[in-house]
């Protein structure tokens, strides 16, 4: 038998995966026409234990050749027959039968032809354990099966195992067939690393390159997005001449896929100018692509071509062009679409009439699409016509046309509205609203913060259409919730009850938001109640701003007793929720509390985060319970959670100001060792702590340690050390930084003045003192005189004038008017 893709032949390509059954070594006689149609005749009919079907079979049995199974496999049609037959004749090797190359590959075309991945995977497997040899042309065809069913592990197994137990010597075709299968796969990961393998592997025996090889492998690196080495395999065989449709046309969709329209509609001409197309999947393919990429300028050019390559067009590509067009605003381009559509004979469909009027709000030219309707069109098709018009004019803000519309709309079932037409939309033809249609311009009202007209709609649109339904009453409900008019609210979910319509959880998490933002508990607490009884879930986020509101009102006990209601009633707070509250008792001194409250919802199953942990450090640190902070940092480690850098931030804080700098600075080093970098504030507390400590070398080593390892100081840094080295009796250093701190822009705050003057005016250093008070004048910083520092301005000015230095610059500024002259 001769499969007529298995020749040696550079065409084999272009062939589909099929065979022939005319086999040179066996004739068509009458005796084995007999064994085919008596084969089909019992498994078409289905095998069974029939006295006489076992007789037929056992007589057919041990005459049985792999020319009667192959021809039979190729009459079969129904894959599941195939496989019922190929299974017996599988079993029947007492009688001395075995298959051969050509019926495992018969059976395998089947079974890719139906995409029976699974049963072609245990096929392979049957292959790689038994005995049969293959023709490399046998062998490339058998890959291909499997390669185009995804089966490119299974491709490689088959391809080793024969290769490795002798059972066939693989050709260049056989690789080629193998770098098709990879080129196949929808795995991208691992892909080009087998791909380059066998490529490898190729090269080392001597198989032959050419466009068959290298096609599969620029397909390779376009699926695993490897541009640069797609585009080095595209220009060697376009420098060999091996580029053709195929090549060109998985390059431009893959660099469509990239986002690179561009380069991919300068393949497409560049096709044109070697006599070159696209075929039509590929065209369209394209024009999606550059679509979807905002190309839409791309997309039209190319749109354009097909036309000239002679391919009509569908209305589903002139839709998502139009559509692309309308979203990009050019609406006038988007027309001449419309009329090129006529042109070519395209009728265009609802869908494109409603994207346009969606996005138009002209009258004149809403007229002119509305006009493009066919006269026969039915009253459910030319309402969701004028819903577009609804919400064109909607999303234009256009309120009071879409209630106009509206309105007429219900009008032209009762009454004749041709007048009021002629002033309006000079249509022939109105339709009665439907659901949607009220909905639109409920919705539009809601937006527009319209609720008393949303309301007033929704009143008429139960006069005229009966009941509403759910979308329409959650939103109504949400907008009363959000305007805090909950009775209202209450009435609609009410009125949802009676009316048979089941609430949603968005309908009770609605209103129940609403209590949350009122601090109503027992009104929340209610509603959790109702959603217990429903099988809602209260959202997370309305029970945290509830915690939030109250601890922030010093409410955090009747939080924390929230809380435990929510449990009572089967919903579990997050741990956001909780590390609220436990903030607020902490806020209110409750520490214990806070604890308590901690230590219930470890019990409750819950794994408090770093963040929970830090709030209630920060506390017990505030409270001077340091010890017990400390063991709460221990466990945070038993927990396997990594403390944060404000973790550490709060114990050195907690550390400098009870003067226990060493453990201090101790921790900085642990940082370090733990990847944990200090920020500014790990920085800047050590200072502060160390100028307290009187260690105002080691903070200037801390300081230079900080803008070493590229935190730059902060105001609040420098003013920490300025203010440290000032009470250390370092003012000129002090000085120095402040010097630098105006440099970058920092602007001190006024204590830091106050605080050089101290120290200068300490240091007896008057000069330099009064430089900082003119400084600190001339800033609109002078102390008021309820101030705690303004006896050391007043002190610091009677000083002044008693110096030959300083005096006539006093007098300067008390004659401008800067500074109090009613003490002298």
């Amino acid at each position: 038998m001769a499969f007529k893709c298995l020749r040696f032949s550079k065409f084999h390509y272009s062939c589909s995966i099929s065979f022939t059954t005319t086999h040179s070594g066996y004739g068509s006689d009458s005796s084995t026409l007999v064994v085919v149609d008596t084969l089909i005749s019992i498994f078409t009919k289905g095998p069974n234990s029939d006295i006489n079907t076992t007789e037929q079979l056992n007589r057919v049995a041990p005459i049985l050749t792999s020319h009667h199974v192959e021809t039979v496999l190729t009459r079969l049609r129904s894959w599941k027959v195939a496989q019922t037959f190929f299974n017996w004749a599988s079993n029947q090797h007492q009688h001395g039968y075995r298959h051969s190359c050509y019926t495992y590959n018969a059976m395998a075309s089947i079974l890719s032809r139906s995409h029976q991945s699974a049963q072609l995977k245990t096929l392979a497997k049957d292959i790689t354990n038994s005995p049969c040899s293959f023709t490399p042309g046998a062998l490339g065809f058998f890959i291909r099966c499997l390669g185009s069913v995804g089966l490119v592990q299974e491709a490689n197994e088959v391809f080793d195992e024969m290769k490795m137990k002798g059972l066939c010597a693989p050709n260049d075709y056989c690789y080629n067939c193998l770098l098709e299968a990879i080129s196949k796969s929808k795995s991208e990961s691992g892909c080009v690393d087998l791909m380059e393998k066998r490529l490898k592997e190729m090269r080392v025996f001597g198989g032959e390159i050419d466009k068959y090889t290298l096609t599969p492998v620029m397909q390779v690196y376009c699926n695993a997005r490897m541009f640069e080495q797609a585009l080095s395999m595209y220009n060697i065989m376009r420098e060999k001449g091996w580029v053709d449709e195929r090549v060109y046309s998985m390059l431009a969709l893959s660099f469509s896929k990239w986002g690179e329209v561009d380069k991919a509609f300068e393949l497409v001409e560049r096709m044109d100018e070697q006599g070159m197309r696209l075929n039509e999947k590929t065209f369209c393919v394209l024009i999606h692509g550059f679509v979807k990429e905002s190309r839409v300028d791309k997309a039209l050019q190319l749109f354009d071509k097909m036309r000239k390559a002679g391919f009509t067009p569908h209305v589903s590509l002139c839709d998502v062009l139009i559509g692309g067009l309308c979203r990009s605003k050019d609406t006038h381009r988007a027309l001449a679409l419309l009329s090129e559509m006529k042109e070519f004979g395209v009728q265009p469909d609802v869908g494109i009439l409603t994207k346009l009027i969606s996005s138009f709000s002209d009258t004149s030219m809403i007229v002119r699409l509305l006009e493009e309707i066919l006269e026969e069109e039915d009253d459910q098709t030319l309402v969701l016509v004028y819903n577009a018009v609804l919400t064109g004019y909607v999303s234009d803000g256009l309120m009071d046309k879409a209630y106009h519309l509206l309105k007429m709309m219900i009008q032209s079932k009762y009454s004749s509205t041709d007048a009021q037409m002629d002033t309006f939309l000079k249509v022939k033809r109105l339709v009665f609203p439907n659901t949607t249609s009220f909905s639109i311009v409920i919705d539009g009202f809601l937006k527009s913060g319209q609720l008393d007209l949303a309301l007033h709609l929704f009143n008429d649109m139960q006069r005229f259409i009966g009941k509403p339904n759910v979308l329409i009453y959650n939103n109504l409900i949400n907008g009363l919730c959000n305007s805090n008019r909950l009775e209202e609210s209450r009435e609609l979910l009410s009125e949802m009850k009676e009316s048979g319509i089941e609430p949603t959880h968005f309908t009770y998490n609605s209103i129940y938001g609403c209590l949350c933002k009122r601090k109503d508990v027992l009104g929340a607490v209610n509603m959790l109640k109702e959603m217990r009884a429903c099988g809602h879930e209260p959202w997370i986020k309305h029970s945290t701003l509830l915690v939030k509101e109250l601890c922030d009102h010093g409410r955090a006990v009747e939080a924390r007793d929230f809380l435990d209601k929510m449990v009572q009633q089967g919903f579990l707070p997050d741990i956001v929720c909780y590390s609220a509250a436990i903030g607020g008792l902490i806020k209110i001194q409750e520490v214990d509390q806070a604890l308590n409250l901690f230590r219930e919802l470890c019990s409750r199953g819950h794994c408090p985060d770093v963040v929970a942990y830090n709030i209630l450090i920060r506390g017990l640190c505030k409270a001077n319970r340091v010890t017990e902070a400390e063991n709460l940092l221990d466990e945070i480690v038993e927990r396997g959670l990594s403390p944060s850098v404000v973790t550490y931030n709060l114990f050195i804080d907690s550390w400098c100001k009870n003067g226990s700098i060493d453990k201090a600075m101790a921790l900085l080093s642990r940082m370090s060792e733990e990847d944990r970098e200090p920020n500014v504030i790990t920085y800047s507390t050590l200072v502060d702590g160390l100028c307290r400590a009187e260690r105002p070398d080691d903070a200037l080593l801390v300081w230079n340690q900080m803008e070493t390892k590229g935190c730059p100081p902060n105001r609040i840094a420098y003013m920490a050390l300025i203010h440290g080295l000032c009470k250390c009796f370092r003012p000129t250093s002090a000085l120095r930084y402040f010097r630098e701190m105006e440099q970058k822009e920092m602007k001190a705050d006024s204590f830091i003045y106050v605080t050089l003057l101290s120290a200068f005016l300490s240091d007896l250093n008057l000069t330099s003192a009064f430089e900082v008070f003119k400084e600190m004048v001339d800033s609109g910083y002078f102390p008021e005189s309820h101030d705690k520092n303004y006896s050391i301005a007043i002190d610091a000015i009677v000083k002044f004038s008693k110096d030959h230095r300083t005096s006539s610059g006093i007098l300067v500024l008390m004659e401008e008017g800067k500074i109090p002259t009613h003490f002298m």
